[in-house]
C-alpha cells in the first residue's frame, strides 16, 4: 500500500490561485484529486496552509491535512504530514503536484511500484523521451540524465545530454536532440528518507536551478528514474498552459 500527498498552495509565482481556478466545470485541485483516486494508493491527502484549497480538497472528497505557510517545496510540506501523522519510515508516499490535472493514474501506480522494486533507492521518478528539439531547448522542461543502473546523475533546465558534433556553431545550431529525455515531476519517497531530506538545508545546485531534487542528489540520495508508461498531458503554470489543459479536458481528452 502506497499513499498519495497532494501539496497545493494559492500563491503561485506565474499564475496565482491556479489550484483553484476552473476546468471544464470543476477547479484543478479536484482533477487532480480524481486522478490519484482512479490509482491504486490506500490514502489521498491534500496538503495546504490555505483555507481556500482545504475546502476545495474537502468538497473533492479528499482528507486535508494544515501544514505550515514557510515551507519552500512540497517535498518539504509531505514531510510535515508525514511527521503529524507518524508515517512508518519504510512507508512509499508518492508526491502527485497540484497542477497535474492530466497525471495517468497508471503513473502513479509506476512511480510507487518503481521504488518498492529498487532497495538502494531513496526516492523514485519517471522520464520520458524529448519529442521534438524545443524541449531540448527549454528551459522550463527538466532534462534528467542516468546511469547504467537508472540512477540519476544530474537533472537540469540547461539541454542535457548536449550533442557536441549536432551543434559546430553553438547553442543555436544544434540539431540533435538523441538520448535526451524529459522529467516527470512525479516522485515516490521512503517516508525515512523524505524526512531526512526536509531536514537538510537548500543545495547550490538546488538553489541555481530551482530544481529541489537537486538537494537529494547532493546529499547521495540514490534515484531510480524509469521511462514512463504513458506519457503525460501537460501541467499548468501559465495562462497559456491553462487554457490548452481546459481545450484538452473540454474535448475529452489527455
Amino acid at each position: 500500500m502506497f499513499r498519495v500527498v497532494v501539496p497545493a498552495r494559492y500563491e503561485s509565482t506565474r499564475l496565482p490561485g491556479k489550484v483553484l481556478l476552473p476546468l471544464a466545470g470543476k477547479p484543478m485541485l479536484q482533477w487532480v484529486c480524481e486522478r490519484a483516486r482512479a490509482s491504486r494508493a490506500g490514502e489521498l491527502l491534500v496538503a495546504t496552509d490555505d483555507a481556500r484549497i482545504a475546502r476545495a480538497a474537502e468538497l473533492s472528497g479528499a482528507q486535508v491535512v494544515m501544514t505550515a505557510a514557510a515551507h519552500p517545496s512540497g517535498t518539504d510540506r509531505i514531510a510535515e504530514v508525514a511527521w503529524l501523522r507518524r508515517w512508518p519510515d519504510e512507508d512509499i508516499v508518492v508526491n502527485l503536484q497540484a497542477d497535474e490535472p492530466l497525471m495517468p493514474p497508471a503513473l502513479i501506480d509506476q512511480v510507487s511500484a518503481l521504488l518498492e522494486s529498487h532497495s538502494w533507492a531513496a526516492i523514485a521518478t519517471l522520464a520520458s523521451a524529448a519529442a521534438t528539439l524545443e524541449e531540448l531547448l527549454d528551459p522550463s522542461v527538466v532534462k534528467v540524465v542516468v546511469d547504467r543502473r537508472d540512477r540519476a546523475l544530474y537533472f537540469s533546465r540547461a539541454p542535457i545530454p548536449w550533442d557536441r558534433d549536432g551543434a559546430p556553431a553553438g547553442l543555436a545550431s544544434q540539431r540533435s536532440f538523441a538520448g535526451a529525455r524529459r522529467h516527470i515531476g512525479l516522485y515516490a519517497y521512503r517516508v525515512g528518507a523524505l524526512k531526512q531530506l526536509a531536514a537538510l538545508a537548500p543545495t547550490p545546485l538546488e538553489r541555481r536551478e530551482k530544481l529541489e531534487q537537486l538537494r537529494a542528489l547532493e546529499n547521495g540520495f540514490g534515484i531510480v528514474v524509469a521511462e514512463a508508461a504513458e506519457r503525460p498531458g501537460p501541467d499548468v503554470n501559465t495562462a497559456h498552459d491553462l487554457e490548452r489543459v481546459r481545450a484538452l479536458l473540454e474535448a475529452g481528452g489527455d
